[in-house]
């Protein structure tokens, strides 16, 4: 994926944005269009298949709860946190530039590309007690038509992106992007098609 250019935009103290100020964002209860819509099962990226191959036991990971993490401060915070510092430390580049390969995704160290990030952050965030099923590496297109991934975090107040381009934590239906899919919230080594708002907006009124 052509992912690596950082946005301008800073977000600026990001961890100084507490749960409630999401919730005056947000409003007391999330409507329907804070939540992706799910479809049919799809292919699986080649690059996380092959990444499967070598790290089998992160998509081995099967629930039968998929019930979304209950946001409160300290979650949201620790949410913030980690996307600015793997955005801080590493350096965005290509993995034609690293590994002289179109795609393979991998941990970053120092250097990586939009996957790379989206690894990073998952894996940090599982780590801090987050379940996978809430943590789903997400595929869209930009507005220029170019493919990136970003992390899918799934919150009872909507889900929210984690993104190498931007500091700042989105909910979805706030990004610009063209979302198309994503791992499935029971099962990390599938993936389910995302519904787009238009086509859930026009089978609304049928």
């Amino acid at each position: 994926m052509f992912c690596v250019v950082r946005s301008s935009m800073k977000f600026i103290a990001a961890a100084s944005i507490g749960i409630v100020a999401l919730m005056a964002s947000v409003g007391a209860q999330a409507g329907t269009g804070a939540y992706m819509q799910t479809g049919k099962l799809t292919s699986q990226p080649i690059g996380h298949y092959e990444f499967c191959k070598r790290e089998a036991a992160e998509c081995n990971i099967v629930s039968r709860d998929t019930r979304a993490l209950s946001l409160n401060n300290s979650n949201w915070q620790h949410i913030q946190a980690v996307n600015l510092s793997a955005n801080e430390r590493i350096k965005p580049m290509t993995d034609m530039e690293i590994y002289g390969v179109e795609e393979y995704w991998a941990y970053p160290t120092t250097v990586g590309d939009c996957e790379d990030y989206v690894l990073l952050k998952q894996r940090e965030l599982a780590k801090a007690g987050i379940p996978m099923t809430d943590l789903l590496i997400t595929v869209v297109r930009k507005p220029d038509g170019e493919g990136h991934a970003v992390l899918t975090v799934r919150t009872d107040r909507g889900d929210f992106v984690l993104d190498n381009l931007t500091d700042e934590v989105l909910r979805w239906d706030e990004t610009d992007y063209t979302y198309l899919k994503r791992q499935a919230a029971n099962n990390t080594g599938r993936w389910v098609t995302i519904e787009s708002q238009d086509n859930l907006l026009v089978g609304a009124v049928k």
